[in-house]
């Protein structure tokens, strides 16, 4: 069982029943899915971009990932619909609780300049998004064998009624919140 998992149930989930009063443990907030979430725009000029970047996705995720197609054309960026533009990831249960701990551990200290992750991207119902400028900060990913240095969004799906719950329930797993 990962360590995030049981320090969710054995740390995590008590101190926020206390915190916010809730009458069942079944009312605190908990994690439900993580989303990886990569576009690939040059893929209209090189088609093996999008290959590459599945690729890497996998290695970080630790599953397959899912290729995303265009809904609609659009002119202006040269894209005709049915294209393939991205990939996706969703991660739940243990390989969740996996991704988080190497995420907040070992991936995000490794950033140069770190000063910790802006608190304002929740969403107004408890889910939180961030944004990753390279996939380098992960260790799985190898610089030389990587064709292009590619960014990432990474969702964060809570079960949390308000930013405030779920902002504490991300706080105690670990995510270093920048200090205002």
């Amino acid at each position: 069982m990962p360590r995030l998992l049981d320090k969710y149930k054995n740390e995590v989930a008590p101190a926020l029943q206390n915190k916010f009063n809730y009458s069942s443990p079944m009312q605190v907030p908990k994690l439900v899915k993580v989303v990886l979430n990569m576009g690939v725009g040059e893929v209209k000029d090189n088609p093996k971009a999008m290959e590459a970047a599945a690729n890497d996705m996998a290695v970080i995720s630790g599953q397959k990932s899912v290729i995303l197609k265009a809904k609609k054309s659009v002119a202006a960026f040269k894209l005709r619909e049915g294209m393939n533009i991205g990939c996706k990831t969703t991660l739940r249960g243990e390989k969740m609780y996996e991704f988080v701990d190497k995420l907040f551990n070992v991936a995000l200290p490794r950033v140069r300049d770190f000063r910790g992750i802006s608190p304002d991207s929740f969403d107004g119902r408890g889910n939180f998004t961030m944004g990753i400028k390279e996939q380098l900060i992960f260790p799985e990913i190898e610089y030389d064998k990587i064709d292009k240095i590619r960014g990432m969004d990474i969702t964060f799906v809570t079960t949390a009624k308000t930013d405030e719950e779920a902002r504490e329930l991300l706080l105690l797993l670990g995510m270093p919140f920048k200090m205002s």
